[in-house]
């Protein structure tokens, strides 16, 4: 009987392709299966690399039922990889499910090291870093201004992920939560060639990007309550 494979949870560049590290391209072309969240967008990535191995689409809207089959593969000796469209997956992307499954199935789960966009918007920031509150995406209706209202007494900083469209508006309600005035910085395409951190208060932050449109992917830090 073939031994039970491994699933790598392997991380893509958030920006720059130069990101990549040697052990991620090196897993990708070992993998059996590479499963992708976009396999137009990972396309492009395995093309560059010259990795040819089949790819499978995994995503949100499919996760739940793409799980079982994927465990049954890695049972019967193959080794996976995961992989978002940027990032590390799981981290707001898919990925959770499958890494729980397979921990509860005692299958090895490796998790390479590599980028992930909020830890060089916290470092540059300027914000306090020893401690911090990983946000990910505010709720979109339910639930929201609940959230809004229990973080505005956090102490430790805190980092939200935000598409450019909404940044204005989610701005303007941190600053109603958690006053004008507190400190916070916005970065936008991380390690890519329009890289951008604006640091301010909240409500210097919400006049710029009213004045100026953003692009790009947004990570938003904000400054915990003082004590």
């Amino acid at each position: 009987m073939k031994d039970q494979g491994i699933l790598y949870i392997v991380p893509t560049p958030v920006g720059n392709l130069e990101d990549m590290t040697f052990r991620a391209i090196r897993i990708l072309k070992e993998a059996d299966l590479i499963l992708a969240e976009d396999t137009r967008t990972s396309g492009i990535l395995l093309k560059h690399f010259e990795i040819k191995n089949a790819m499978q689409s995994h995503h949100k809207f499919n996760e739940h039922k793409t799980v079982e089959n994927v465990i049954s593969k890695i049972k019967a000796g193959e080794t996976v990889a995961l992989i978002s469209d940027a990032g590390t997956p799981g981290i707001s992307d898919p990925g959770f499910l499958l890494v729980r499954e397979c921990a509860r199935q005692g299958i090895e789960v490796q998790c390479l090291p590599g980028a992930t966009a909020f830890v060089p918007a916290i470092v540059a920031s300027g914000l306090p870093d020893d401690r911090f509150c990983f946000e990910g995406f505010l709720p979109q209706k339910k639930g929201r201004m609940t959230r809004l209202q229990t973080l505005a007494s956090e102490k430790r900083t805190m980092i939200f992920y935000e598409s450019p469209y909404r940044l204005v508006k989610t701005l303007t309600q941190l600053a109603e939560y958690m006053g004008t005035e507190r400190q916070a910085s916005v970065s936008r395409e991380i390690s890519k060639v329009h890289e951008e951190t604006v640091r301010g208060t909240l409500a210097e932050l919400t006049a710029h990007f009213t004045a100026n449109e953003p692009r790009g992917e947004i990570v938003i830090v904000v400054a915990g309550i003082d004590e």
